[in-house]
């Protein structure tokens, strides 16, 4: 992964081999993260669920409303969660687990509140059809980042020569690029990985022409080929969208039999790509906690069931949230004495190989 600095061009390159060997002991291995597209990684599940045969998946269903169940002398359900699904459906459990997002209806019936704040940023994501398959061919998949004053630039591969683009901005900026023809998305976002904020800033006022524009620009910038993306050829149609970015942090991930996981727990910037993988965090850390309280006769929906689980996945997200936010920040500045001495801490990070080997092992997810 090669990461830089869009206005001082300080540059920061991930790979096991430039910091010192393999992200376990004894393992040869170059990959640092993999990209996974969510309909594979959704169909993978549900046929995995379909095999085991131990979950009934209720499809097009809408949950009309949670509440608790009624105490009766045959069976109490009075602390029991009760989520009544369109149809008249009602379900009873004895743990309710919030993986329903942001916005999530499970957190509010437990009366968990979620802080934090908006950045005043949106994500602008498409799919992208690159000139090759990347410097490396199809061995050596390389994904990029560009620190621009207005949020970060990403273009992460896919198989083949395509890219999936993550662009956070503006909403003004954002709102712009969605007007814009493919061709001039495209075209701004090359430009995004090898013109000056300057430049782009200057192209963001611009209705139309953008293609013109960059060619133009292009042959008066310097750029090293081997440190920035291959050209974007086009835009898939209709996979331009865009998404208000934020940071939210629930009081707590678990209540009397409800336990939140993902998005409905905690929301993340996107910038360093570790939304889902805190998700998946979650996910492993709650099944090894249900599966303690199983094999020890516990009841799995109290919160002394569920402590552990809430304990060190919370502390676990809270630090890797407050990294990614004062990263936000940092990297927002334009101007004064935070420019260069990010950039020195760029330069200086790169060339300390340990330091970049606990880093890359932290994202791979070898040190949870």
């Amino acid at each position: 992964m090669q990461v830089w600095d869009g206005i001082t061009g300080s540059h920061i390159s991930f790979e096991w081999q430039s910091s010192g060997g393999s992200p376990q002991p004894g393992k040869q291995q170059n990959t640092i993260a993999y990209m996974t597209e969510n309909l594979n990684l959704s169909l993978a599940l549900l046929t995995r669920l379909d095999e085991l045969g131990l979950a009934a998946i209720y499809d097009k269903s809408k949950v009309e409303s949670i509440s608790l169940g009624e105490g009766k002398e045959d069976l109490d359900l009075s602390s029991w969660p009760v989520v009544e699904i369109s149809g008249g459906r009602r379900l009873a459990a004895r743990l309710l687990v919030g993986a329903d997002g942001g916005n999530s209806p499970v957190r509010a019936f437990a009366g968990i509140e979620s802080r934090g704040w908006d950045y005043e940023r949106h994500g602008v994501v498409a799919t992208v059809r690159l000139e090759g398959s990347g410097w490396g061919g199809n061995e050596s998949r390389t994904a990029y980042q560009r620190f621009l004053p207005t949020g970060p630039v990403a273009l992460l591969p896919l198989p083949g020569d395509l890219s999936t683009l993550v662009w956070s901005t503006t909403p003004t900026r954002a709102a712009h690029l969605l007007k814009l023809s493919l061709e001039d998305f495209a075209a701004m976002a090359n430009a995004a990985f090898r013109l000056s904020p300057v430049d782009l800033m200057f192209m963001h006022t611009q209705n139309q022409g953008q293609a013109d524009e960059v060619a133009w620009r292009e042959k008066h910038t310097r750029v090293n080929p081997s440190l920035i993306p291959q050209r974007v050829m086009s835009i898939q149609q209709g996979s331009v969208a865009t998404f208000p970015l934020r940071m939210r942090h629930a009081d707590t991930y678990v209540g009397e039999r409800v336990a939140l996981i993902g998005d409905a727990a905690h929301t993340i910037h996107p910038l360093a790509g570790q939304g889902l993988n805190q998700g998946q965090g979650d996910v492993q850390k709650l099944v090894q906690t249900l599966g303690f309280a199983v094999e020890h006769g516990q009841d799995i929906g109290t919160q002394l069931s569920l402590e552990s689980y809430n304990s060190e996945r919370y502390s676990a997200n809270n630090i890797l949230i407050g990294v990614v936010d004062k990263l936000h920040k940092l990297y927002s500045a334009s101007s004064g004495p935070l420019v260069p001495l990010r950039s020195w801490g760029l330069s200086a990070v790169n060339a300390m190989s340990p330091l970049k080997a606990f880093i890359m092992r932290q994202a791979a997810g070898y040190e949870r």
